[in-house]
């Protein structure tokens, strides 16, 4: 199936946005949070959700869903195309917004633009995962292999480009939701 490669990548993901809404409700409450889950959280959002998975969306999954007939400049690609872009916009003030939280401890910035990066990904998230991803399953079945090996190299390909490997991410995905936890307590 070639979305099973993108499903995976959205149940890390989603590990990663429910330890950032526990960390805006700590930041809320009026706690610190540590640079040592801050910049954690930028780095996956800035380095696998963009440069790793949206890539292999858009340089694997949409030219095959354009080859199967599905335009790019208009529809589910043109929408996720627009989503990914926001994504970054967001992504992009939230690592300047969690610079300064880091240097001055002004939280509202930070707790804002982290609401919005978490609202856009779960609503992003949900159409590719109940809209895009099931056309793509019946359009792309009969190149199903061909795509699956595309998503595995571009993976393979954007991670290394930054250093890192998989195995990194699911750890650091682990590791966030126990360290925000154990800022609660």
């Amino acid at each position: 199936m070639s979305t099973a490669s993108l499903r995976k990548d959205h149940e890390l993901i989603e590990k990663v946005i429910k330890a950032m809404e526990s960390t805006v409700q700590l930041l809320s409450d009026g706690k610190q949070i540590p640079e040592s889950i801050l910049l954690p959280v930028i780095d996956f959002s800035k380095n696998f959700t963009d440069v790793c998975h949206h890539s292999k969306e858009e340089n694997s999954l949409f030219p095959a869903l354009e080859q199967a007939g599905m335009p790019r400049n208009m529809g589910p690609i043109a929408m996720m195309l627009m989503d990914h872009e926001r994504s970054r916009e967001i992504g992009k003030s939230m690592e300047t917004s969690a610079k300064e939280y880091l240097s001055s401890g002004n939280s509202g910035n930070l707790i804002n633009d982290m609401k919005q990066y978490v609202d856009h990904i779960t609503e992003h998230l949900w159409k590719e995962n109940n809209r895009l991803f099931m056309m793509a399953e019946a359009r792309l079945q009969y190149v199903s292999e061909k795509v699956d090996k595309e998503l595995n190299e571009i993976e393979d390909s954007k991670l290394k480009e930054i250093g890192k490997a998989r195995d990194h991410y699911e750890k650091l995905a682990e590791n966030l939701a126990k360290d925000v936890s154990e800022q609660g307590s």
